[in-house]
């Protein structure tokens, strides 16, 4: 039996740990105008922590489109206008139930928000508070999603 030089061995396994990110989008919704400003964080099923909306591609939908769903399904925005382009995106490990983590890239669309529902798809999930920019960027953990936001 011929085993592979320990270099060989070590490119093969540094490429099949090395994944390429995958991509979501996400919504972060806004109400209000200047100071007055608001932002929509909604907690995380997994953890709990403090979240934008976001989710995979939906075949059919526009990746603003798909922003724009995610904002429905995770904090009940029932009318909104998402950015024709994204923002901004920040990149996050996303964890799986076994333990591995596999690179995500999120393309972040602005929303304004015009009408909220009580009732919605994950209402009894998740927990979903509005703030100002300066709280939302101290909520959420990914120093890239806290500079979108600063930068609002």
């Amino acid at each position: 039996m011929r085993f592979p030089k320990l270099s060989t061995l070590g490119a093969f396994l540094a490429l099949f740990f090395r994944r390429p990110k995958r991509l979501q989008m996400a919504a972060l919704c806004h109400r209000g105008e200047g100071a007055a400003r608001e932002y929509l964080l909604v907690t995380s099923r997994g953890t709990g922590r403090w979240i934008i909306p976001k989710g995979w591609p939906i075949r059919g939908l526009s990746s603003n489109q798909t922003a724009l769903r995610e904002a429905w399904e995770e904090a009940g925005v029932r009318a909104g206008r998402a950015s024709d382009q994204p923002i901004g995106s920040y990149t996050y490990d996303k964890y799986r139930d076994h333990g591995f983590a596999f690179p995500v890239e999120t393309l972040v669309y602005s929303v304004a928000v015009d009408r909220m529902a009580d009732e919605f798809p994950e209402a009894v999930e998740r927990k979903r508070t509005w703030v100002s920019a300066e709280q939302a960027a101290e909520m959420v953990q990914e120093p890239e999603l806290k500079a979108i936001i600063r930068d609002q």
